[in-house]
């Protein structure tokens, strides 16, 4: 089983009714909702409010790939915290950063850069390209597919050019996204996934959880041994 915990700040819930229509039980719940729906995944949420935000040392241990949804609360998510999720995802745990988790302190400081970007919320379409079929992130998709309404991402993105690109979006104000960038860093595998503004049931999207579910797999951890460094002893004699 690949152990999912699905993190959600759980503000907008709370504050917006217009969220709270869509999303009941939070945003988590319903991404939750959708990977349980696989075989081979073991789901658990977290949240902003909890102790420790939901990600003790203990739960992240047993998280093979950590789901990251926030916006309005990312200056809230305590440094400590941060920085636990960090060596967590260097060790080997996956990581997907979904919608506007691009400024959580957690992606930008695997980044190294603003993570800034154009934005507007017109609820227009975005229609997502396959842009690497062969990816298995794109396995069971069409060549495209689109989401209406959606909250409008335009580049320039400033992140560092993705390791692989999966997808990219157009919308119908004109403007073009790298919307589906993979990474990796030390041992861990990233996903930046675009689509899943608040007020809209993207995540409800039967091929935007066909994706999030295709990037748990990807981004679980492949068993490999920890590499060992510092001074090392030779495996074969000198003499």
């Amino acid at each position: 089983m690949i152990k999912v915990t699905v993190w959600n700040e759980f503000r907008h819930e709370h504050i917006h009714e217009e969220v709270r229509e869509v999303y009941p039980d939070g945003l988590h719940r319903a991404i939750a909702d959708g990977l349980e729906a696989e075989d081979g995944l073991s789901v658990r949420t977290a949240t902003l409010p909890e102790p420790e935000h939901g990600l003790t040392q203990e739960v992240l241990d047993g998280t093979d790939v950590l789901i990251w949804w926030g916006h309005m609360a990312h200056h809230e998510v305590d440094d400590e915290i941060v920085e636990r999720v960090h060596r967590r995802v260097m060790d080997g745990m996956g990581l997907i950063v979904l919608h506007s988790g691009h400024f959580s302190k957690i992606f930008k400081k695997l980044m190294g850069t603003s993570c800034d970007l154009k934005w507007r919320e017109a609820g227009e379409k975005e229609r997502v390209w396959v842009v690497d079929p062969a990816h298995p992130i794109a396995a069971d998709l069409p060549e495209y597919f689109e989401i209406k309404p959606e909250e409008m991402y335009g580049e320039h993105f400033d992140i560092p050019a993705p390791d692989e690109l999966v997808f990219v979006s157009w919308f119908e104000g004109g403007e073009v996204f790298r919307s589906g960038c993979t990474y990796k860093r030390g041992q861990g595998r990233i996903f930046y996934f675009r689509p899943g503004h608040e007020t809209y049931p993207t995540y409800y999207h039967p091929l935007v959880r066909r994706v999030i579910a295709n990037g748990v797999r990807w981004a679980a951890p492949s068993g490999a041994a920890k590499p060992v460094r510092g001074n090392h002893k030779p495996l074969e004699s000198l003499g």
